[in-house]
């Protein structure tokens, strides 16, 4: 749900603490993100309705689309879990449906695919979005990937960075180019797809 828009500072009543005034702005710009998405984030628009300077905003971010990075995970607030209970089948699909629930949810997903649109011409969104979003998101799946190699689940010499992108790429795939439906069937597919494979045994093989 979009976050109500903060009260506006009054003139005469001394300078707002820095917290205060990053939780306006970032209040301000999460629920402008998700009323009309990316297009409606300036550091002009973000200033006025949070009632703040906008040198501040310059200050803070180095773009728009790094505020706008900022506001989205401030006002979703989602934590996706990686729960390491043994059974790895169990784990990757409950993770998945998650994630494919959070970019289905209203709002997420169209602001999720603006913020990669964008960052292919924006580096400090860019980084931003790695540095705090997608290579700590990978660390935990690769985390959970290499428990199991550990114990004996998945073969030794697999490229668990490559697990990763059959798993979570394809759901950004989907997500960013849905011809085909992104929901909890399709997250429970892909993880039997990958655990047991898709060939066809084959009979004149000598067994291992």
């Amino acid at each position: 749900m979009p976050a109500p828009p903060p009260p506006a500072a009054r003139p005469g009543r001394g300078r707002r603490p820095a917290a205060e005034v990053r939780g306006a702005v970032l209040a301000a710009a999460g629920a402008m993100l998700l009323e009309n998405g990316l297009r409606d984030i300036t550091f002009e628009k973000v200033a006025a309705r949070a009632g703040a300077s906008k040198m501040t905003l310059y200050k803070w971010w180095p773009s728009p689309g790094a505020l706008a990075f900022d506001a989205y995970f401030a006002a979703t607030e989602q934590t996706l879990r990686f729960d390491d209970t043994g059974d790895l089948a169990a784990d990757l699909t409950r993770q998945l449906r998650a994630f494919t629930g959070f970019l289905t949810s209203p709002g997420n997903g169209q602001v999720i695919a603006e913020l990669i649109g964008a960052a292919q011409s924006d580096p400090d969104l860019a980084a931003a979005l790695n540095e705090r979003y997608t290579l700590p998101r990978r660390a935990l799946a690769v985390r959970r990937l290499r428990s199991a190699q550990e114990a004996g689940q998945i073969r030794a010499g697999t490229d668990l960075e490559s697990v990763v992108d059959q798993l979570w790429g394809a759901c950004y795939h989907r997500l960013l180019l849905p011809a085909r439906p992104l929901d909890a069937d399709f997250a429970g597919t892909l993880v039997r797809n990958l655990l047991t494979g898709i060939a066809t045994p084959d009979p004149d093989a000598s067994p291992a």
